[in-house]
């Protein structure tokens, strides 16, 4: 691993300059579980001078703080020199620190025991300052002394504790679950950047559904996603739904990701929050015009957690789009071509997949749809037109928005099979639309 090869040299480049230098955070923490880590970052008695003397070119991204970030080719580490932090002012970062020359120190002012590990990447001889290896053992998260002074400290770590207990499959030591309820509703002042970024994680990484089960028990939930709460309790028809509410549903959805990607897991998230506030009591339970309403309600939440453009039209396809696969197997030839080439189709189908799944479990359309997918190449999915508009102006067709329709009904015939070449095309026109020449 690049990132791991080049903290060794940072590492021995500094306790060659005469510096204490080691491994840290949750990269330790990874390597004890036995899990590849995603970043590597050092920690040292180095001031911020002397790391950029020793790596020339490196810069500063928290020179308040510290952090010194060394690239070299693809490869990254962040480089913090020991530190104490003092006087957390607006629940994200300490208003000044300390630099200090104890490791202990440094330990001591980090999130949870689990990331407050040390280790000498040549021996692997670890420092435990605070009892992380024992958390790691007993399979907990627990904040580093008092809890409640951490999460005051930085309001972003009470939905990162539900995070790294997802992830990693562990429990909340008591003391600390108790602190992220007392104080949850801190997490509304967290930035929506910051917020999104953990979601994201959350959903992503594994162990969603356990990470909204924590959500939801701490109280997190009602405060970020107030729209996916509101699925609790919502009954849903049982010859269709059999597993239960909107929530059970979500939860066992949530349940099947299985590393998804970020638009995919969003998808699965939201694709049925518009039944909320549509419930209504008939014949039977119904959710008229739940795929709008979850439209407008996603784009509502996409919105407030700053999501790209692209993200966001990602995600309201998928709403739009998940009840349509019941009509696959009576839709015309040329409409489920067109529904075969929605951008990013594979995650339709797979959102379909998980959807049934976490219901009524029956994938014989979602079988039908693979088989079409084999059979049909794509220049039968989205074949070269046969005329353009610059041909229907040379037939004597006056430009306008009926151009759009005759086009329209022209790729239809040819998505059917019903013409095959420019002429057949012509002469389709001439028939379909005589009133149109000039």
């Amino acid at each position: 691993m690049l990132a791991e090869t080049l903290a060794r040299r940072i590492i021995g480049k500094l306790r060659g300059a005469g510096q204490q230098a080691y491994l840290v955070g949750g990269c330790v923490r990874d390597l004890l579980l036995g899990s590849p880590p995603k970043d590597f970052d050092v920690a040292t008695d180095a001031p911020p001078e002397r790391i950029l003397e020793l790596f020339p070119g490196s810069g500063c991204v928290g020179a308040h703080f510290g952090v010194v970030l060394i690239r070299e080719g693809d490869a990254e580490v962040e480089v913090a020199t020991f530190r104490s932090d003092r006087d957390y002012a607006d629940g994200r970062r300490p208003t000044r620190v300390h630099f200090e020359t104890d490791p202990n120190e440094d330990a001591l002012r980090r999130d949870f025991t689990i990331n407050g590990l040390m280790m000498d990447p040549e021996t692997r001889e670890v420092l435990d300052f605070v009892g992380g290896r024992s958390d790691l053992e007993r399979q907990i998260v627990r904040a580093i002394r008092d809890p409640e002074t951490r999460f005051r400290e930085d309001h972003l770590r009470l939905i990162r504790a539900v995070r790294f207990a997802a992830r990693l499959g562990f429990e909340i030591e008591p003391s600390t679950f108790a602190a992220i309820r007392h104080h949850h509703a801190l997490i509304r002042t967290v930035s929506a950047e910051r917020v999104r970024d953990e979601l994201i994680r959350i959903l992503t990484e594994g162990g969603a559904r356990r990470g909204f089960e924590l959500m939801e028990a701490t109280g997190l939930l009602d405060d970020l996603l107030p729209e996916v709460a509101a699925m609790k309790g919502v009954a849903q028809p049982p010859e269709f739904h059999p597993e239960g509410d909107v929530w059970v549903h979500t939860l066992l959805l949530l349940e099947k990701l299985d590393r998804a990607s970020t638009t995919l897991a969003w998808g699965a998230l939201l694709h049925d929050v518009g039944k909320p506030a549509t419930f209504r009591l008939a014949d039977r339970i119904r959710f008229d015009g739940h795929v709008e309403e979850g439209m407008r309600v996603a784009r509502r939440i996409l919105g407030r957690l700053r999501f790209s453009r692209d993200e966001t039209e990602q995600v309201e396809s998928l709403v739009e789009h998940h009840m349509r696969f019941k009509d696959v197997p009576r839709m015309k030839e040329s409409t489920l071509k067109r529904f075969l080439r929605l951008p990013k189709f594979a995650e339709h189908l797979e959102l379909h997949r998980l959807d049934c799944l976490a219901s009524h479990g029956q994938l014989d359309t979602y079988l039908l749809v693979r088989r079409k997918l084999e059979e049909l190449p794509f220049e039968k999915l989205r074949p070269r037109p046969l005329i353009t508009g610059a041909d229907l102006i040379e037939e004597g067709y006056t430009p306008g928005p009926l151009f759009s329709q005759i086009l329209g009904e022209l790729e239809d015939a040819q998505l059917e099979g019903r013409i095959a070449d420019r002429d057949q095309a012509l002469e389709f026109v001439r028939h379909r639309f005589p009133q149109t020449r000039c």
